[in-house]
């Protein structure tokens, strides 16, 4: 919680930057706790206050379908039952998460929840599970054996379904349909990590999204600015616990079963689909730098990236490159 909070006040910080000059609009405002991280929502206009309870009663009910935790949630009866007649929501997510697994050679992957169990990420109860452990559950980790026909989803006995890599894009994306059915055209989200941006400002300036620094959570890296565009971070700071001197974090590496270990402290990807992006932050992260910049290379008109090495060194790709600004004033990196 604290470093949710903390992630809430530099979204606040970020936002706050560049209020000087802007137009007296009204604004609405929403903050609310699900898909286990608080979440700040604001919206522009005359639908605002409506848009807003329409889009908090929207991630409660996506994030009651998606929670592991609940027994009522269809992941968690997927578990369960191995089995199930899915929803639209349910299927689309699922579908959608199948894609990015494939396309990035598995590294991203739904099927990664026994291993998140083993090592604690799921209930706080960490522990550095033995290579034996970890090699029997690595077994089951493969998105391609999730059957998804008409509206039947069905998983092997000995596998698990966490769409908490995955959820809160979708949730994102959804939140601005929301907005714009609503006649909302300018808007911002954070979900945790994730911040999703419709329009420019009112007063027709870009967004400011603070990047934050692995090595202070009260302190940003870099700004983007922005419209119209998700910004989805993953980095090893974000959950993590400390065993005989040594730190693991929470993303784990699909062909390994340990902590990735990339050279990366934090990966931000930048696209119109919010979904894709929030896919693409834990898969890059896992990749490392070369690999990363190879598949953007190969994706570009998909998405563009910051990776902020262990070292310090910051890269960026030559669609955002202009709009990064870092907070030291050094140079970043832009690859083409």
């Amino acid at each position: 919680m604290k470093r949710q909070l903390a992630a809430l006040l530099l979204t606040i910080f970020a936002l706050s930057l560049t209020a000087c000059g802007e137009t007296a609009a009204e604004s609405e405002t929403r903050t609310v706790y699900a898909m286990d991280t608080v979440m700040t929502l604001e919206a522009y206009g005359q639908n605002a206050d409506a848009s807003l309870d329409e889009a908090v009663a929207e991630i409660e009910r996506l994030d009651a379908l998606w929670s592991i935790a609940s027994s009522d949630g269809e992941i968690a009866r997927l578990n369960a039952e191995k089995q199930i007649t899915a929803s639209a929501d349910t299927l689309a997510l699922l579908t959608r998460a199948k894609e990015i697994s494939a396309a990035t050679d598995g590294l991203f992957s739904t099927t990664i929840a026994p291993l998140m169990e083993a090592w604690g990420f799921t209930n706080g109860d960490y522990r550095v599970p033995d290579e034996a452990e970890l090699s029997a559950l690595l077994a089951h980790v493969d998105d391609e054996e999730i059957a998804i026909s008409d509206s039947t989803v069905t998983i092997p006995a000995d596998a698990k379904v966490d769409l908490g890599g995955i959820a809160k894009g979708f949730t994102s994306a959804r939140v601005m349909e929301i907005f714009r059915e609503n006649g909302v055209e300018n808007g911002i989200l954070s979900l945790g990590g994730n911040v999703q941006a419709l329009g420019t400002k009112p007063d027709g300036s870009l967004w400011r999204v603070g990047l934050q620094d692995p090595a202070d959570e009260r302190a940003l890296f870099a700004t983007l600015e922005l419209a119209d565009k998700a910004v989805i971070t993953s980095g090893a700071y974000e959950r993590n616990f400390e065993q005989d001197g040594i730190v693991y974090h929470h993303i784990i590496d699909p062909r390994t079963g340990y902590p990735a270990e990339s050279g990366l402290s934090s990966v931000t990807i930048v696209s119109d689909d919010g979904t894709l992006a929030d896919g693409l932050s834990t898969a890059l992260y896992i990749m490392g730098k070369e690999a990363a910049v190879e598949f953007w290379r190969s994706n570009r008109d998909d998405f563009d990236m910051v990776l902020l090495a262990d070292d310090g060194a910051v890269t960026v790709s030559a669609g955002i490159a202009d709009a990064l600004t870092l907070s030291a004033g050094s140079a970043a990196e832009v690859v083409s």
